[in-house]
């Protein structure tokens, strides 16, 4: 696996992406997911041009300037723990004074466990791509749920404040895979489902096949979910 000359995209601010914070994102290449919905395949695909974005030693400068104005980094994807030499990255970016929300599809509990422990992580949020009979079609490939699992016990555990959410997405969601989702993280404490957009988003999927959820259907998703985790909420509803 390519782990040497990681790229990145930034985002120079962001008041909504870490909770509390003023923040910029910054995007890390490379994916072991292949979401049909996904919304940063230019990061995601191995052969894409990445010309444009820029590197770590790049990234720590920009934020060694905006030291005192920012107050965060959401480190994103792609997938920030499918490369180990992110978690160096991680370290740095600590160094420097900075908050961090780690952004995780929760396959590497690994190396989730190692940036919690370690103090690199002060936030996490991990994708519940779906039920986890229906990962698989979700995640657009075969998916290892044992890791996935110790990843959303460990989260679970308390270790680090954390979120979990899902991105609905229609066909791929129905109310009874929610009530199995529901169940399997019954008690969480946050809980979002986020509205897919289908505008100005990079698929893997064909986008003939997929469609976002209407608000009453979303309603209807959270109503069932609630049962299991009563403080659920809905995200970027229009």
């Amino acid at each position: 696996m390519e782990t040497k000359n990681l790229k990145y995209g930034l985002q120079k601010m962001t008041l909504l992406d870490f909770p509390g914070r003023v923040a910029c994102t910054v995007f890390s290449s490379g994916c072991n997911f292949r979401c049909p919905f996904c919304h940063n395949a230019g990061l995601v695909l191995p052969d894409a041009d990445r010309s444009m974005l820029m590197d770590q030693t790049e990234i720590l400068a920009f934020l060694r300037k905006r030291q005192g104005l920012l107050d965060g980094v959401c480190l994103t994807g792609g997938e920030p723990l499918l490369f180990e030499e992110n978690l160096a990255f991680l370290r740095e970016i600590k160094a420097l004074g900075y908050a961090v929300k780690l952004d995780t599809n929760g396959a590497f509990p690994e190396r989730l466990k190692q940036a919690v422990t370690d103090g690199l992580a002060d936030y996490v949020a991990m994708d519940i791509k779906n039920a986890p009979d229906s990962y698989a079609e979700t995640a657009g490939l075969r998916v290892d749920m044992e890791r996935i699992r110790e990843s959303v016990d460990f989260l679970r555990s308390g270790a680090v404040p954390y979120e979990f959410r899902t991105t609905v997405v229609l066909p791929y969601h129905t109310e009874e895979r929610m009530e199995l989702i529901g169940k399997w993280i019954i008690g969480t404490e946050k809980y979002f489902l986020q509205q897919y957009k289908d505008e100005n988003v990079d698929l893997l999927g064909d986008p003939a096949t997929m469609r976002p959820a209407e608000k009453a259907q979303l309603e209807t998703f959270l109503a069932i979910v609630r049962k299991y985790v009563p403080g659920a909420e809905l995200r970027g509803i229009e």
